[in-house]
């Protein structure tokens, strides 16, 4: 009778690769955010939009009083999708350096400089035994003093990077391959909130056992948008009846 083969060592040391250059507890990491609720941003001339979407996973669950996108300064914001808890201490990490810089220099931090410095926190969890990887991924927007808006996405090994428009979560690739045939360069900022409420919809449906003549009934209370504009460089938040008309709006076209 043959013995099984002896489990490795590869998937419980973080500092150990293995023979095919991976970090398993990296890639564990990476399947702790496709199970996270969908969450993206898009990027226009006039600004750039953060949603996220919100699941009633139990009949007492106030979802009033869940959060998916979080202001870190004035002109930055961000949301995420995998463990939570993880995403609540980047983000106070984010928000503290965002104080600091205006203490020390003067001025707003760019949004890259708070991207770059989540970042580099999540990749030296990557490399000291004793510690495990940030099972979270960000996507952090805003808009610069130069007026320039800028959506990054950074990932549990430390990368980052910047896009025109980008989804993660569970309903992620649907929701990227949907925006990558609607999304255009050169949409205001009212069309992308309006194309933020339509891919949530459409990875919703795709992502869960609800109907859609069903959900549509609810789905303003189900999406939590967030947007930062060139002209006033604020952190606005989007009512629910926003959302609720523009579902109304293209209610045709979601059902279909």
């Amino acid at each position: 009778m043959a013995l099984a083969a002896p489990p490795s060592a590869y998937d419980r040391a973080i500092t150990i690769f293995s023979p095919d250059g991976e970090l398993y507890q990296v890639r564990y990491a990476f399947e702790a955010v496709k199970k996270g609720w969908t969450t993206l941003g898009i990027t226009t001339k006039e600004g750039v939009v953060l949603a996220a979407e919100k699941r009633k996973m139990l009949p007492l669950l106030d979802l009033e009083g869940v959060e998916k996108i979080y202001k870190i300064d004035n002109h930055i914001g961000v949301t995420f999708a995998g463990m939570g808890s993880d995403g609540r201490v980047l983000i106070d990490y984010a928000r503290q350096l965002s104080i600091k810089h205006r203490l020390i220099y003067g001025e707003s931090p760019s949004v890259e400089y708070i991207t770059k410095s989540v970042a580099d926190i999540k990749q030296a969890y990557t490399q000291h035994g004793g510690f495990r990887p940030f099972g979270v991924a960000l996507i952090f927007g805003g808009v610069d003093d130069d007026n320039t808006v800028k959506l990054f996405r950074t990932e549990p090994g430390g990368q980052y990077f910047s896009y025109y428009a980008v989804a993660i979560g569970l309903g992620g690739d649907i929701a990227n391959t949907y925006m990558e045939k609607e999304y255009k360069k050169e949409m205001r900022l009212e069309n992308a909130i309006e194309l933020a409420v339509k891919t949530l919809f459409k990875s919703r449906t795709a992502t869960s056992d609800e109907k859609k003549e069903e959900l549509i009934k609810y789905f303003d209370q189900s999406v939590e948008i967030v947007y930062i504009d060139t002209k006033e460089k604020m952190y606005t938040k989007v009512s629910t009846d926003k959302i609720a008309n523009i579902v109304n709006k293209y209610k045709d076209e979601l059902l279909a």
